[in-house]
């Protein structure tokens, strides 16, 4: 299979690329990114194998682009976007120029270039302030322009399944963590870089607000599934762990994850809650394990610590 990430340099990107490099030595894969946030040096090590892995510099916005990038792929991995909430709000145009019109241009790409599967990297923000367990049934009714923008993207993913028959598939993903995330803005990475640097950890609200943390080898297979298993085209799947975890004890556990590595975290300090975030939120995912077969496997406590294993190491490798 000839497969093309956009956001391929980022950090679902960059361990979507080892999965199926190692899962099958005939598939190839093309990745279209603009650096803006990783470089092609992020691609460690057996990454580089230049006769089945391609790299193309670009904005996903550039029509023409998207049109080069999908000739001759089967499946279509759109994971490029900007994310996160607080960025949406305070550039929602730049949120949906990136989220919308970039979706856009690649499946309109890969309808005329015959691409057969489309993936796409959405979002429970979509949904708001949704009594939890969230699921696939719910109105969406975003609070965030980010969730608005993931919400169009779902609807264009509808329409090109329903007019064009592309088989498009939309995972709305938990909390992703794990190792690679040091460019990440997220709550797991953000408090690891901080013990790191010794800095006191922030907390925006109380920390009761609860969120569905689910471990970055977990969401790379049910893209591989999103992106192979047949009868999946039109539908969205809820891509979590089926539990809540508050904030307050996603710091506790991180805490004493790191501290069994020697590094001491002070008390959090708490700061105004913001704008545009919910307050509970975890996923049902039984429809993920009853049509993709898929459900995490990996325990928030085991995951925390492979992740500050990778960051404690790649950290003395760059000191």
């Amino acid at each position: 299979m000839h497969w093309l990430i956009t956001g391929g340099c980022g950090f679902i990107g960059r361990n979507l690329i080892k999965k199926l490099l190692v899962a099958d030595e005939s598939d190839r894969v093309r990745i279209v990114d603009d650096f803006s946030v990783a470089s092609v040096d992020d691609l460690e090590g057996a990454l580089l194998d230049r006769g089945r892995l391609e790299v193309i510099r670009g904005d996903v916005r550039d029509e023409a682009l998207a049109l080069r990038a999908t000739a001759g792929v089967d499946v279509v991995v759109h994971l490029a976007a900007n994310t996160g909430i607080a960025l949406s709000i305070s550039a929602p145009r730049e949120d949906c120029s990136v989220n919308v019109l970039g979706t856009l241009n690649y499946l309109e790409a890969s309808r005329r270039n015959g691409a057969r599967r489309f993936v796409f990297a959405s979002s429970g923000a979509t949904l708001g302030e949704a009594k939890p367990p969230i699921h696939e049934q719910l109105p969406a009714r975003p609070i965030s322009p980010y969730g608005a923008s993931k919400l169009a993207g779902e609807a264009y993913c509808s329409a090109y399944y329903g007019t064009f028959g592309i088989d498009t598939v939309a995972l709305r993903f938990g909390n992703c963590y794990g190792p690679g995330s040091d460019h990440k803005s997220s709550i797991v990475a953000k408090f690891i870089r901080e013990a790191l640097a010794s800095r006191r950890w922030e907390i925006f609200g109380d920390g009761n607000q609860t969120r569905d943390f689910v471990y970055i080898d977990d969401i790379v297979e049910a893209i591989r599934r999103a992106g192979t298993f047949s009868g999946v085209g039109g539908e969205i799947f809820q891509i979590a762990t089926n539990s809540e975890t508050s904030v307050l004890a996603l710091a506790s556990l991180l805490s004493n994850v790191l501290s069994r590595k020697g590094i001491n975290v002070q008390p959090p300090a708490h700061l105004p809650g913001r704008r545009g975030e919910v307050q509970s939120n975890y996923s049902d995912t039984s429809k993920a394990r009853t049509r993709l077969g898929w459900e995490a496997t990996t325990d928030l406590t085991d995951g925390l610590r492979k992740t500050v294993e990778w960051f404690t190491t790649r950290e003395r490798r760059f000191s």
